[in-house]
């Protein structure tokens, strides 16, 4: 399982409950908490005077008492890992961004569906691709889990954790809160934590050997967290939509997309989504193929001014956010529209931004206030899109089409 402990090279098997033990006695002397619980007395289930300390709240802000989920002896607890998608094959690989917000929703949602606090990893990895900032600092003599610390940032630097526990109550694997579970759950052992792997979250809340117990220790699917929401496809079994964590971002990246839209005023917004999407490899033949076999043609300005003239009058006001790294490479579009790039605000953008998630999410937010928006692939029928390429990778690697002509053909 993933609990807080020393990190391999390589995820392996779940370790034995007697190392989980081990590992809840060393966090508990590091921090001191030992002495907050009683076991006196022998009961099937945590007793609520043993629990009671854990949720004592004090010096709170009047802001922090009005905004913060008051938590009660009755809370109980989910936790999935220490590091989103681990253990698994993405758990040094560190996905993309959306990757990893799919994973995350998933998490959220099995806390919901079992009326538990989820315990959030304190931190999120950054894959070097998407955080061409540079402001990550790496070290060729870092140990993997040094490298790890060092290419990823502060779970609470992107999301409001006091705007998500408005929906779904939830805790950082950091915080004093924790440690304290954490603490109970040593002193209480079996009687307040189970372990569990290819359970369904029906059995865990209907089953009350799970459902009274104080917390769950779930180790989710090693291909990804989201595997465990593999009815996604059922509207009826989504919980949390997609938008649900882009509209979290932390306060200071909405103030700052706040800022932007104010000056924007009334506007239109693009996401053109072309370097990590447009690759292509070379088929037995020496052929270039691509998943995506209209992309690069699609979004590129020429072809983009024809697509989206029938959705955006021209002299509107043009915000566009997009991973293309060369320089210019949209200016044709300023034949026909304002155009306005995060680049623009730097002077909003330079005291917040640390990384790229975070350009990204107040991106996303600024793009959610158009009044017309258009997608790069189409998330649902009624989206607005500059190719009809699928965004789902079909497996199916294709001949490129680059021009008008060449799909005629």
């Amino acid at each position: 399982m993933a609990f807080p402990r020393a990190h391999k090279p390589k995820p392996k098997p779940r370790s034995p409950i007697s190392l989980f033990f081990v590992a809840l006695a060393a966090i508990a002397f590091l921090f001191f908490f030992s002495s907050l619980i009683s076991t006196n007395g022998a009961s099937s289930l945590p007793s609520s005077n043993s629990i009671q300390k854990i949720f004592r709240f004090k010096n709170l802000t009047q802001k922090q008492r009005r905004n913060r989920h008051v938590f009660s002896v009755n809370d109980k607890f989910l936790y999935w890992g220490n590091r989103i998608d681990c253990p698994g094959k993405h758990c040094e690989s560190c996905e993309g961004l959306g990757h990893q917000e799919s994973s995350l929703r998933c998490a959220l949602e099995e806390a919901m569906f079992l009326q538990r606090t989820f315990v959030m990893p304190s931190r999120m990895c950054i894959n070097p691709i998407h955080n061409k900032k540079g402001l990550l600092h790496q070290s060729t003599n870092a140990s993997s889990e040094e490298s790890w610390e060092a290419n990823s940032c502060a779970m609470d630097s992107l999301y409001d954790m006091d705007l998500i526990s408005d929906t779904v109550p939830v805790i950082l694997d950091n915080s004093k809160l924790w440690y304290q579970v954490l603490s109970t759950g040593m002193k209480l052992g079996a009687r307040a934590v189970a372990h569990v792997e290819q359970v369904s979250r029906v059995e865990l809340r209907d089953n009350s050997h799970y459902s009274n117990l104080l917390l769950i220790n779930r180790t989710a699917s090693p291909l990804s967290w989201f595997m465990e929401c593999k009815d996604r496809n059922n509207r009826s079994a989504i919980l949390l939509p997609y938008k649900f964590l882009p509209s979290m971002a932390a306060e200071n990246l909405r103030d700052a997309a706040e800022k932007i839209k104010g000056l924007l005023g009334d506007y239109d917004a693009i996401h053109v989504r072309r370097g990590d999407k447009i690759k292509t490899r070379k088929d037995r033949f020496g052929v270039d193929r691509s998943l995506h076999p209209h992309l690069d043609r699609d979004t590129r300005p020429e072809f983009m001014l024809k697509r989206i003239a029938k959705w955006v009058p021209a002299g509107r006001t043009l915000f566009i956010a997009s991973n293309e790294r060369i320089p210019g490479f949209f200016s044709p579009l300023s034949a026909r529209y304002r155009l306005a790039y995060s680049s623009n605000y730097s002077d909003i953008l330079d005291p917040v931004v640390k990384n790229n998630y975070q350009l990204f999410m107040i991106e996303r937010l600024i793009m959610a206030g158009a009044k017309t928006f258009i997608r790069t692939f189409k998330e649902d029928d009624t989206d607005l899109s500059l190719t009809d390429d699928l965004k789902k990778n079909t497996k199916i690697w294709q001949i490129p089409v680059y021009t008008a002509d060449e799909e005629r053909s």
